[in-house]
């Protein structure tokens, strides 16, 4: 009788303190969710971004040697999934390079994929 009552009371202990736990995405940034995934998946391409907007402007005598790109200002244009979910994806980038203040230079189609390399790239216009 001792067993069950002891038994008995763990049980309503255990019971008692069952809180349900919900689990909720937390997003300390300064932007909602998706935009905060956004700009995080950019940042995540800034390599083969950078070396695509130094293949296109390296033959550009006028184009500024501090010439850059921000990602807050960069569209995502196309998503294509290669290979299965979870594998490989394409990803088009339309690109806003500038200098100095952002002054802008030109607008780019970057093509890039998740695991980092550069596909291919298309300037679209150079500002004057």
């Amino acid at each position: 009788m001792k067993n069950f009552a002891v038994m008995l009371l763990i049980a309503i202990f255990l019971i008692s303190f069952n809180t349900p736990v919900y689990s909720k995405t937390i997003n300390e940034a300064d932007t909602e969710l998706c935009e905060t995934l956004k700009y995080a998946l950019v940042n995540s391409l800034r390599q083969p971004v950078d070396k695509a907007i130094a293949e296109i402007y390296k033959n550009d005598k006028n184009a500024p040697s501090n010439l850059t790109w921000a990602s807050y200002d960069t569209e995502i244009l196309k998503i294509k999934q290669l290979n299965g979910v979870g594998g490989v994806y394409k990803i088009t980038l339309k690109v806003y390079p500038y200098y100095d203040a952002h002054n802008s230079y030109g607008i780019d189609e970057v093509v890039v994929d998740t695991r980092g390399e550069l596909i291919n790239y298309n300037h679209i216009k150079t500002y004057p």
